[in-house]
């Protein structure tokens, strides 16, 4: 069922769902996402349950702000604090030693626990109206089927999991794609998941460089090798050799479709999908451009490969793995 995110009596009825240990389809800017109370461990293994997420796959904590976000954290590092204070509410999730009794469902068991404040307004409303109804911290992964392509509307979420979930209507994701994750849990800044959120700027706020992803980094969401995949094989190929990959998959008896910044031609019953030059545009519209793609049971999706400037590392991110399936 959706309701409309803008009305309080719907923002009630979710805070009401939460605090009863329901499942909800919650708008945020990045992605909508599938919410439970973070602090009730059963309401979270529902999330697991419909998802088909492995347990021992952290979610991501959504709180009102930093205090809320100390109820879940055994300690916040001064670089979290950083990252908090720059960009939250935000696409920014920062991992934190977990407080030892709270939250390890959500957790994946781990020592450590990702938290994000959310920007947009009903997700906002609504986590403030759940911890009224003692609702400490909302769990809250992509509203997905898990490792497919993360949801943007309200209606992608209804077509996952049909019209027993009740789903807030925010509107079309502003951002597109999912947080930035930086581990903060072990003294020095650890980049574990792009997202809009470039990395100069990222540097800029923490006074240091941030570190690559290394062995003994926490699991963290979103960061498999395969994830965000379409039911159609993704192509990532450079612009020179989008038709040629095009035309052999048409010899084969593939139907497809080619997302690129220049149109081309095509072979017969292919498609062209225009990509925006921004690569802020791209992450807005990329997994709703896959999902369409999919409604036109298209078998392969070409996909140029985005510049290797910075700006692009998170919709870069999102479709390597999508590539990877």
């Amino acid at each position: 069922m959706i309701l409309d995110g803008t009305q309080a009596a719907a923002i009630a009825q979710a805070a009401d769902a939460l605090a009863a240990g329901q499942l909800l389809g919650l708008p945020t800017e990045t992605v909508y996402g599938l919410a439970a109370r973070a602090d009730d461990d059963a309401a979270v293994a529902r999330i697991f349950a419909a998802k088909g997420r492995p347990s021992d796959h952290p979610l991501i904590v959504h709180v009102a702000d930093v205090a809320s976000a100390e109820a879940f954290a055994h300690t916040l590092p001064p670089l979290a604090r950083r990252l908090m204070a720059a960009f939250w509410p935000g696409p920014m999730t920062v991992i934190v030693p977990r407080r030892p009794g709270v939250a390890a469902a959500a957790a994946g068991g781990q020592t450590t626990v990702g938290l994000r404040c959310p920007a947009h307004p009903v997700a906002h409303a609504v986590i403030r109206a759940a911890a009224a109804r003692g609702v400490h911290g909302v769990a809250a992964p992509s509203a997905n089927r898990f490792g497919r392509v993360s949801p943007t509307t309200a209606a992608h979420v209804a077509s996952e999991f049909g019209d027993a979930l009740l789903v807030l209507d925010g509107g079309a994701c502003a951002l597109g794609i999912e947080s930035t994750i930086i581990d903060c849990s072990r003294g020095a800044p650890v980049l574990l998941r792009p997202g809009v959120l470039t990395v100069a700027q990222i540097e800029a706020v923490l006074g240091e460089r941030l570190q690559a992803r290394d062995a003994a980094a926490p699991r963290a969401s979103g960061t498999l090798e395969s994830h965000y995949a379409p039911q159609a094989k993704v192509l990532l190929r450079a612009a020179e050799a989008l038709a040629v990959t095009a035309a052999t998959e048409a010899s084969q008896c593939f139907t497809g479709a080619v997302y690129s910044r220049q149109p081309l031609a095509l072979p017969a019953a292919w498609m062209w999908r225009a990509m925006p030059t921004d690569a802020v545009a791209v992450a807005h519209e990329l997994f709703a451009v896959l999902r369409e793609l999919d409604d036109q049971a298209v078998s392969r999706i070409v996909v140029e490969t985005p510049p290797p400037d910075a700006a692009w590392d998170g919709v870069r991110d999102r479709l390597l793995r999508a590539a990877a399936s």
